[in-house]
């Protein structure tokens, strides 16, 4: 599948430098093509792309490091993730240095348990590249959405510079396919083969249905948290999954996003990047301070 391509929409009153065509974006030029409320909309049926991939599905959900699960602790969980994604994308070295050590501290137990279906390492670079891949597919999707197209060139650089999604931790570089036409065909091959089995389904209607939050939570937001999953999930996983989804719910989602972005990208870069600005200034006080960063 050949990568639609998408239109950039940079404040100039930010003052941000980015030259179209170049190979390289910083993370102060980034901040622009980056919108907060992705963070909000995408977060569960990300984490559903993510956990379809059976070795991440089981090591999170036979995790022993239940500080963690976002069925116990969504709070924390939820700050570790999008502090995660604000440190690969926004932070300097040294933000991304310290995080991935972090990081590392929490992994080392998620590991291939005596009764589990399937082998998983937390460390696998091949694991940690379809994370990475579902990051950044999250985040094109929704610009897309939001925003419309990126020119070839911006999407290009903002593709590559995204591989910091995986290169954070333990993938390698030259495991990030090279190319935006290359990591669609990766996608799509990928994609295809994700089966979700009935523990791992229970799991996800779980988070879909918010049934971490207190009751009058999930009456009140259950129905609605199911829509957006619904409709942020690729199709072969709302198979999998066995939800519905027509064309006039499509219309309708659209209509949503469209009305909620004309407001959201015409926001100062200081609310439009939230909560990513505010969870990587977080986590850098919490290292000033020397409190745990996951």
């Amino acid at each position: 599948m050949t990568a639609p391509l998408r239109q950039p929409f940079p404040d100039p009153a930010d003052g941000y430098e980015f030259a179209l065509g170049t190979e390289s974006l910083t993370p102060e030029s980034v901040r622009a093509h980056i919108d907060g409320l992705a963070a909000f909309l995408g977060g569960a049926a990300n984490v559903i792309m993510q956990l379809s991939l059976k070795p991440v599905g089981y090591g999170v959900m036979e995790s022993d490091v239940r500080s963690g699960s976002v069925m116990v602790r969504p709070i924390k969980r939820l700050r570790t993730t999008l502090t995660y994604i604000a440190v690969a994308l926004l932070g300097d070295d040294e933000d991304r240095a310290a995080y991935r050590e972090a990081v590392n501290r929490s992994h080392r137990t998620v590991h291939t348990k005596p009764a589990s279906p399937v082998k998983y390492n937390a460390f696998d670079p091949k694991l940690q590249l379809w994370v990475a891949a579902c990051l950044y597919w999250g985040v094109d999707d929704l610009y897309h959405r939001m925003r419309g197209p990126m020119s070839p060139e911006v999407a290009e650089a903002f593709y590559r510079y995204s591989a910091r999604l995986g290169t954070t931790l333990q993938m390698r570089e030259e495991m990030w396919p090279p190319t935006r036409d290359a990591f669609y065909a990766y996608w799509e091959e990928n994609l295809a083969t994700k089966h979700i089995d009935e523990p791992t389904r229970a799991y996800f209607n779980a988070l879909t249905d918010l049934k971490m939050l207190p009751y009058p939570l999930q009456f009140l937001l259950g129905g609605l948290h199911r829509f957006i999953v619904t409709a942020l999930l690729p199709q072969h996983l709302r198979d999998e999954m066995g939800m519905t989804w027509s064309a006039r719910d499509e219309r309708f989602f659209g209509g949503f996003l469209r009305l909620i972005s004309a407001v959201w990208t015409r926001m100062p870069t200081v609310i439009r990047l939230f909560p990513y600005n505010f969870y990587l200034t977080d986590m850098r006080l919490r290292r000033r301070f020397g409190r745990p960063l996951v």
